[in-house]
């Protein structure tokens, strides 16, 4: 299954034998979870489920909003509901009689009345209805499309983010000699603050290698080369991969914080290190904007 983006737009037109035609639309935007909303005629509740069931069966995730307009003719757009209309009068003239009122009804307020005024094209004509959900399918179809289309460019651009990555991480390695060097230089000068004097040589590579071990990079290095070997594979299974994409740049920028908190502080070939952390982190929120908008 290719991977979508949650971005998307498209509109169909149709048209039953008699009756005006219609026009069917749909807008998705991101979300974390598959939003519904639709903008009906009235009396559309039996057709507002079907298509809900169809857009539950063709997408994942998103904040979608489907319109249905109909067409209004030039004859007899309204037809007056003279059975209701009927109704609400004799119930008023009924309740002026029995309480001695002189009143009559007001023909605004009749018109108000919900279900008063009837359009001709009415969605609950199964003929329309009918050939709503047929269009609805081919509207999905063009959304999906567009929607993939999308996810397509998106897929490319992360994938050469994770290059960037890969690139820091190597960059990141050639100078871990420089961590050491650091921190050589680092101690020499905070022991002679503290003791006054030349220190030993010995005594401060000891505490430099002590120091080095504890502050390694190795492992947030190697982490992120697995992170990062996870992200390109699942890129490449497809489907809904957008959470599962969310969650492995968490885990990327934790190890790249890691690796910054590590090496602070040094100066010389180290501060190289920072450098490339630092593009690290910059290509991790980057691709984090880019996959919130994947399905």
């Amino acid at each position: 299954m290719a991977i979508r983006s949650m971005t998307g737009f498209a509109q169909v037109k149709g048209k039953v034998d008699g009756q005006p035609g219609f026009t069917l639309s749909v807008k998705s935007v991101n979300h974390r979870f598959l939003d519904l909303h639709f903008r009906m005629p009235g009396e559309s509740d039996a057709l507002e489920m079907k298509l809900r069931r169809m857009l539950k069966d063709g997408m994942g995730r998103g904040h979608v909003e489907l319109t249905l307009n109909l067409e209004r003719s030039t004859e007899n757009a309204v037809a007056l509901n003279r059975e209701l209309v009927a109704a609400y009068i004799q119930a008023f003239r009924s309740a002026a009689a029995e309480f001695s009122l002189a009143a009559e009804p007001d023909l605004n307020v009749i018109l108000r009345i919900p279900g008063a005024l009837d359009a001709n094209s009415s969605s609950a004509n199964g003929a329309l209805d009918a050939e709503v959900v047929a269009r609805m399918e081919e509207l999905l179809a063009k959304l999906n499309q567009m929607r993939e289309e999308e996810g397509h460019s998106t897929a490319v651009e992360l994938r050469g983010r994770m290059e960037r990555v890969s690139s820091a991480c190597h960059a990141v390695r050639s100078h871990r000699h420089a961590v050491v060097s650091g921190y050589v230089e680092k101690l020499k000068n905070r022991m002679q603050e503290l003791i006054g004097a030349e220190a030993a040589p010995e005594r401060i590579l000891q505490e430099a290698a002590l120091l080095a071990d504890r502050s390694d990079i190795q492992e947030e290095l190697v982490r992120l080369d697995a992170h990062v070997a996870h992200f390109l594979r699942t890129l490449d299974a497809g489907g809904e991969v957008g959470k599962k994409l969310d969650f492995l740049l968490q885990e990327m920028n934790r190890e790249a914080n890691t690796l910054l908190s590590k090496t602070s502080g040094l100066a010389g070939d180290a501060l190289k290190i920072t450098e490339q952390g630092l593009a690290i982190k910059s290509e991790i929120e980057k691709a984090r904007e880019q996959v919130q908008n994947l399905e």
